[in-house]
């Protein structure tokens, strides 16, 4: 075991290259994954270890290898399937809802779906309103699948083995703006993190700022903004969606009585809005003022950048909705 700074992309590939060096049944396909290392290098030197028989190159065809990627795991494989943009999902989404989140309740739990899909999204990067979406809000609500948003390189690095050794499928939802992000990471086999729970990264008694993805330093950047002005934010990732517990963000509104979330989704639909209805369950009489959603405009991402801009949640936009409760 080792710690090391390195970057998100690199802790998903060495989680990829550990578990794939670990269990032979262990492969991944996608577009583009093969010997360029994948659209977004999130495959780097794959290929070139494991072979075109564990690291397979597939067409332009989602709904093909992800129904693929199901055949494979209840026939003993563990397979990854990775979406070049979290976007692309939407061809696929009948595999994933119809099939591979039933699967084992329909056997009588006689057979486990072992199967990861890896979703890279986002914006901020100028890939316009077709590419740009981060999409797991999409499939919240569907019962049979866990969701999981990791914000920093240790959690995409144990949250990925861990997803990989699951049982049940689970969907990783990567974001494409924080591949370059840095971080310390703990390297080694049973470096594991779980799939369910937040985390709290920054204490505060004033508000309750729940992020998730890219959204968790820009949320950082706001608590930095309202310390200037006296105001102690709680910084909470909510790391996984789904199984979701409120539990430790209801422990902070009650500290705090003030609550925000903020997700780059727009608002209607959003995990935050049952957030916000599981924490009003468990705390409301805790609540100083309506909690608040920060999210995106009810229209897609513009590939202007000055548009692109100005419709993603800003610490300073955070910031100003805490300060409009608090």
């Amino acid at each position: 075991m080792a710690v090391q700074e390195i970057t998100y992309r690199e802790a998903i590939v060495a989680a990829l290259t550990e578990e794939m060096r670990r269990d032979p049944k262990t492969l991944i396909m996608g577009e583009d994954i093969g010997p360029s290392g994948g659209p977004f290098k999130t495959c780097q030197g794959l290929y070139e270890e494991f072979g075109a028989a564990r690291v397979r190159d597939t067409p332009i065809a989602e709904t093909g290898f992800v129904g693929a990627a199901l055949g494979l795991a209840l026939t003993g494989y563990r397979p990854i399937a990775e979406i070049m943009f979290s976007d692309f999902l939407g061809v696929c989404f009948d595999q994933i809802v119809n099939g591979i989140a039933k699967h084992r309740f329909m056997s009588g739990a006689q057979s486990t779906v072992p199967l990861v899909i890896r979703a890279i999204g986002g914006g901020g990067l100028r890939f316009g309103a077709q590419h740009s979406q981060t999409g797991e809000s999409w499939v919240l609500s569907v019962p049979g699948l866990k969701i999981v948003c990791p914000s920093s390189p240790a959690e995409a690095y144990g949250m990925l083995k861990s997803a990989i050794r699951d049982d049940n499928p689970v969907l990783i939802f990567e974001h494409k703006g924080l591949l370059s992000s840095k971080g310390e990471v703990e390297t080694g086999a049973e470096r594991l993190l779980p799939l369910t729970g937040s985390r709290v990264l920054r204490p505060g008694t004033d508000a309750t700022i729940v992020a998730s993805l890219a959204m968790v330093p820009r949320a950082l950047g706001a608590a930095d903004l309202l310390q200037a002005d006296g105001i102690a934010a709680e910084v909470i990732d909510i790391r996984a969606l789904r199984p979701m517990d409120t539990s430790a963000i209801a422990e902070s509104v009650r500290k705090t009585s003030i609550l925000v979330t903020v997700e780059e989704q727009t608002q209607v639909g959003g995990w935050g809005a049952e957030v916000v209805a599981q924490v009003t369950q468990q705390a409301f009489d805790y609540l100083d003022a309506p909690p608040a959603r920060v999210t995106l405009p009810e229209y897609p991402l513009p590939f202007s950048p000055p548009l692109e801009d100005a419709a993603l949640p800003t610490p300073e936009s955070i910031a100003a909705a805490v300060k409009a409760l608090v």
